[in-house]
C-alpha cells in the first residue's frame, strides 16, 4: 500500500513506484490554514487584570472569553464568562430558592479569585498557523475547549480561532468545489486513470460520475475529494473504463467478450 500525503494507494495500480517519488508531494491537497482562519487582533488580558477589569473587557468587545498573557506575550490560560460566573453562583441565594451548587476544591478557589491568573482555564490549549481545519477541530474536541489561541514557534501569542471561524470553510461556493475537484483532484490524477471522471457539486454534497482504469483507485478519488476544504460529502458512480471501446464490465456484452 503506497501513500497520497495521508490517503493510501492500492499498490496494485501499477503505476506506483514502492518508494515516494518526487511528484508524489504534487498530489497532496492544500487547504485552508489556521493561519489564515484566525483572528489576528486579540482581545487578552494579564494574569493580574483584576475581575471587574475582565468583565468589562468581555463587555465592551462583545466576546465570551480571552486568552490571559504571561510576561511574554504567551496564553497561560483561558478567562471566559464561565469562569466570572462561577463566582456569582457559588453565593448565597438569600431568597433559599435554589441550592448552593458543591464545587470540588479546585473550583472553588477559582470561584473566590480575584485576578485573570487566578480565574483562568489553564494551561491553554493551542494552535499553529500552519495547522488545517481538521487538526483544529480535533484538538477542540478531545479538550472540549470552544477556541483556540494561534502561537508562533515560541509560544508568542499570535492571534485566535474559534469554532465559527472552522466553519467558515463550509460556506464555499458549490462552483469553487467543483472547479478545485476539476483541477486538483481529477486534473493531477488524470494519468492515473481519473480522465473519464466528472464532479457535481450541490450544497457541499459531491457525486462523482464517469470511469476509471481500476475501480481500485476510487476509494482514492473519494478521499481525496473529501479532504477538500468545503466538502459535505462525497458519493460515487463510477465504473471501470471499457476494454478496448467496447461496454463496461458488467454488461452481458462485455462478459461476452471477456469469454
Amino acid at each position: 500500500m503506497a501513500h497520497i500525503g495521508s490517503i493510501a494507494v492500492p499498490a496494485t495500480l501499477g503505476v506506483w513506484p514502492y518508494r515516494r517519488p518526487p511528484r508524489w508531494k504534487e498530489l497532496e491537497m492544500e487547504h485552508r490554514t489556521i493561519g489564515e482562519l484566525m483572528t489576528r487582533k486579540v482581545v487578552s488580558v494579564r494574569l493580574d487584570t483584576p475581575f471587574k477589569e475582565i468583565a468589562q473587557t468581555l463587555a465592551d468587545n462583545a466576546v465570551s472569553a480571552v486568552p490571559v498573557l504571561d510576561g511574554l506575550g504567551r496564553p497561560a490560560g483561558i478567562v471566559s464568562e464561565a469562569d466570572l460566573l462561577r463566582k456569582a453562583a457559588d453565593r448565597s441565594d438569600l431568597s433559599g430558592r435554589t441550592p448552593l451548587p458543591h464545587l470540588e476544591a479546585w473550583e472553588r478557589a477559582r470561584a473566590e479569585g480575584r485576578t485573570a491568573g487566578e480565574l483562568m482555564s489553564a494551561p491553554a490549549v493551542c494552535a499553529h498557523p500552519d495547522w488545517t481545519v481538521v487538526e483544529a477541530a480535533r484538538l477542540m474536541e478531545v479538550q472540549q475547549v470552544k477556541r483556540l489561541p494561534v502561537v508562533d514557534e515560541a509560544d508568542v501569542l499570535l492571534g485566535i480561532v474559534s469554532r465559527s471561524d472552522l466553519l467558515r470553510v463550509f460556506l464555499r461556493k458549490d462552483r469553487a468545489i467543483r472547479e478545485e475537484i476539476t483541477r486538483e483532484v481529477i486534473g493531477r490524477t488524470a494519468r492515473l486513470g481519473a480522465s473519464g471522471v466528472t464532479a457535481d457539486v450541490h450544497r457541499g454534497q459531491v457525486t462523482l460520475h464517469g470511469t476509471v482504469t481500476d475501480l481500485l483507485f476510487v476509494p482514492v478519488l473519494v478521499r481525496m475529494c473529501a479532504s477538500l476544504d468545503g466538502v459535505v460529502s462525497v458519493s460515487e458512480d463510477l465504473k471501470p473504463e471499457p476494454a478496448n471501446g467496447g461496454p463496461s464490465d458488467g454488461t452481458a456484452e462485455g462478459r461476452a467478450e471477456e469469454s
